[in-house]
């Protein structure tokens, strides 16, 4: 493999683009992070913040969580970030957020859903319509999931924003629901939003390319059923999510963001394999379906993701071969009937 330089790495991996750079000057206001303290919130505030500063504007980034992590909290204040501790849920902090012009809404609950199925339904669709009037005069964009779905052909090359939902299991009904009601506020309020339908987003830390790598690394068997997956780089991911403030509507626009290629789980492992001399095991046969996104609609308004598929392989080979540091939240990307 090639030598792994860290610095360089950072410098090519995370840095904000000359088009998240020419954006970020054209959304007018500060930028509020709901749910700011999860996997993405804390590299997305960053990655807003860094942008900020490169293109010298005046602009603050506000990030809300309950930062159960004090480790976070410390470091996006050490960042310049403004946090605020803040359970969304209870309406007394929810009132005292400051009024803010751009709002990028990432709170939400997955795992855990099965014998908790009435605290997701609260996070997923009480909380949406509390922030959709409470925010009613800002732009938001609201992240959700390709979980809204069904499983689709592995030859039709995936679902578009105009195709039915039809979520599989609680979670992904609860994740429509929180759609649902945005949509609701949208046209109730006439507030500009933007659904962000993402799956799924990959770091050296977390995701489904690292779940793979990791298997095969530990020579673990890997289960081919879901035999197909769309993949998108985080930090592409934060971009569209922060560029997206510029192409909120009313209606609220849907919007698929993923990587462009539907790829072959079995192909994956195999890229894995050469990179870490072992044989990737398997079990199982792979459907001809699969829960799959088309992004065309992304790739037309922000371009092609700057961090491409065989680039996330050789980064995240590395961190692994390293023993680099792992986030345990796993996807359950191979979950077929919904259960979470």
């Amino acid at each position: 493999m090639k030598p792994f330089d860290k610095e360089s790495i950072l410098q090519k991996y995370l840095r904000p683009s000359s088009q998240l750079l020419n954006d970020i000057v054209k959304i007018d206001g500060d930028i509020l992070i709901l749910g700011a303290g999860g996997k993405m919130g804390p590299a997305l505030a960053k990655l807003a913040k860094d942008a900020i500063n490169e293109t010298k504007i005046q602009k603050q980034v506000i990030a809300a969580s309950r930062f159960s992590d004090p480790g976070v909290w410390n470091d996006l204040n050490n960042y310049g970030i403004t946090t605020i501790k803040a359970d969304l849920l209870n309406e007394d902090d929810l009132k005292k957020l400051p009024e803010t012009p751009n709002v990028i809404y990432l709170a939400g609950h997955k795992f855990g859903t099965t014998g908790n199925e009435s605290y997701t339904w609260a996070m997923n669709t009480f909380l949406p319509g509390m922030v959709a009037q409470k925010f009613k005069q800002s732009n938001i964009v609201v992240f959700s999931s390709g979980n809204v779905y069904p499983l689709s052909p592995v030859t039709s090359g995936g679902m578009t924003e105009d195709m039915p939902a039809s979520p599989i299991g609680e979670y992904a009904q609860s994740c429509l629901g929180r759609e649902r009601i945005f949509q609701y506020f949208s046209k109730k309020n006439n507030t500009p939003i933007l659904i962000y339908r993402l799956n799924y987003a990959n770091d050296v830390s977390y995701g489904v390319l690292l779940e793979i790598a990791r298997s095969v690394y530990g020579e673990k068997e890997i289960d081919l059923t879901m035999g197909n997956v769309n993949v998108i780089w985080q930090g592409d991911a934060n971009e569209i999510a922060i560029r997206s403030l510029l192409h909120c509507a009313v209606p609220a626009k849907m919007l698929n963001v993923t990587g462009p290629e539907t790829i072959s789980v079995r192909w994956i492992a195999g890229e894995f394999g050469k990179a870490f001399n072992k044989t990737p095991k398997f079990i199982g046969i792979e459907e001809s379906n699969a829960l799959l996104s088309n992004a065309a609609e992304c790739f037309n308004l922000f371009g092609y993701p700057n961090i491409s598929l065989k680039q996330m392989i050789e980064l995240i080979s590395h961190w692994v071969i390293e023993g680099g540091k792992i986030k345990e939240k796993p996807t359950h990307f191979q979950e077929r009937e919904g259960k979470f």
